[in-house]
């Protein structure tokens, strides 16, 4: 599936029939009654949804910021989501070993977390200096029975983990699933990844509508490869009245700054220099740590329908210290950037936020700055 001029598969040819083979099994899956069964059962009953909204007042005064509490979902963030309906899918496709890459921890632990729970072989790549930030999600994918494998050339980075996952899932593609964790990479990655966590955006246009009786003046997310913010956005796509922000890091703008390029198998909006050369991306948070987005939300900029901006590691920093010491919410670091835009928004007083994740993992790298 192509997003206009982006998307697509820009793989190896040893990878096109199971790409192939993943399209026609998530098509059936899409038809058939029995899946959507068994996911919804897992989602309600496994991992907690429907999630809340919750109203904090005093973190912007002013304003009524509602926020999507995804840090309350079972593995403390919305990869969950994405992570139970791969899982289905890939035992109706008889793999019976998952690979997959993390950045922040929290796909890794999901991941690590569903195949404990179907009982299959799982392993998960991480680079160093995130497996150092991120400490208590290495130990809890270890807890979980995974095996997590450091990555330790290049930035050390979420860019170098996927890249080695793809290569085990290359060497490996008979038995085994690629479990991507956000809306990038070859088609039908985009398209199965926005599918499962559009549930965000279902939930919470019923939850707004429900305690305010009108659609919000603004919904914001933040954006890494974008998992989140697409499965929240598009609960509001249609509704033209709603203004959409997407927040990236400052220094991972990859659709700020960024130029047309290929990355993990797709078409997007990557930061690259003028020959073409992936540049390396930084942010104080590990989940925005990439040079690239999915390829949905390179469309989405171009038609105009969604805004893309970006917040600092200082302003994520505040708004991460702002919202516990204001409402008692430790904040992830990748929403923080969200919250520190929402905030700021002049126009618009009714604002929903997707908080993505909560901040337990992050406890460490904050109290070092």
């Amino acid at each position: 599936m192509n997003f206009g001029e982006y998307g697509g598969r820009y793989v190896p040819e040893t990878l096109i029939p199971a790409l192939d083979e993943l399209t026609a099994g998530w098509e059936a899956a899409k038809a058939d009654d029995a899946f959507h069964r068994e996911l919804h059962h897992l989602l309600t009953t496994y991992a907690g949804r429907p999630t809340p909204l919750t109203l904090v007042e005093r973190f912007a005064p002013g304003k009524r910021i509602y926020l999507k509490r995804e840090d309350l979902l079972h593995t403390g963030a919305h990869k969950l989501n994405n992570a139970l309906g791969q899982a289905v899918l890939a035992v109706r496709l008889g793999k019976r070993r998952i690979v997959a890459e993390t950045g922040a921890g929290q796909h890794g632990v999901a991941t690590a977390t569903v195949w404990a729970r179907f009982g299959l072989e799982c392993v998960v790549y991480m680079g160093e200096e995130d497996m150092r930030r991120q400490q208590p999600n290495v130990e809890r994918m270890g807890l979980l029975g995974a095996e997590v494998r450091p990555v330790d050339f290049g930035t050390k980075t979420l860019k170098e983990a996927t890249s080695e996952a793809i290569r085990d899932w290359i060497t490996n593609v008979e038995t085994t699933h690629y479990l991507i964790g956000s809306c990038v990479g070859p088609a039908p990655y985009p398209e199965i990844v926005r599918d499962l966590q559009r549930v965000l955006g279902d939930e919470a246009r019923e939850q707004i509508l429900a305690a305010e009786g009108r659609l919000p003046e603004a919904v914001v997310a933040c954006v890494g490869g974008g998992s989140n913010a697409i499965g929240l956005f598009y609960g509001f796509l249609e509704d033209t009245d709603v203004r959409i922000v997407g927040v990236e890091a400052a220094g991972a703008a990859s659709l700020g700054s960024g130029r047309v390029g290929v990355l993990h198998g797709a078409r997007s909006s990557v930061l690259a220099d003028e020959d073409g050369q992936i540049a390396d991306a930084h942010s104080i948070s590990a989940g925005l740590d990439y040079p690239g987005v999915g390829p949905e939300h390179a469309y989405l900029r171009d038609i105009g329908r969604v805004e893309y901006v970006g917040a600092t590691d200082a302003e994520a920093l505040a708004a991460f210290r702002d919202l516990a010491r204001t409402e008692g919410i430790i904040p992830a670091l990748e929403p923080s950037h969200a919250l520190a835009r929402a905030r700021e928004l002049e126009d618009e007083e009714l604002i929903l936020v997707g908080l993505s994740g909560r901040g337990d993992k992050d406890l460490a790298e904050v109290l070092r700055q």
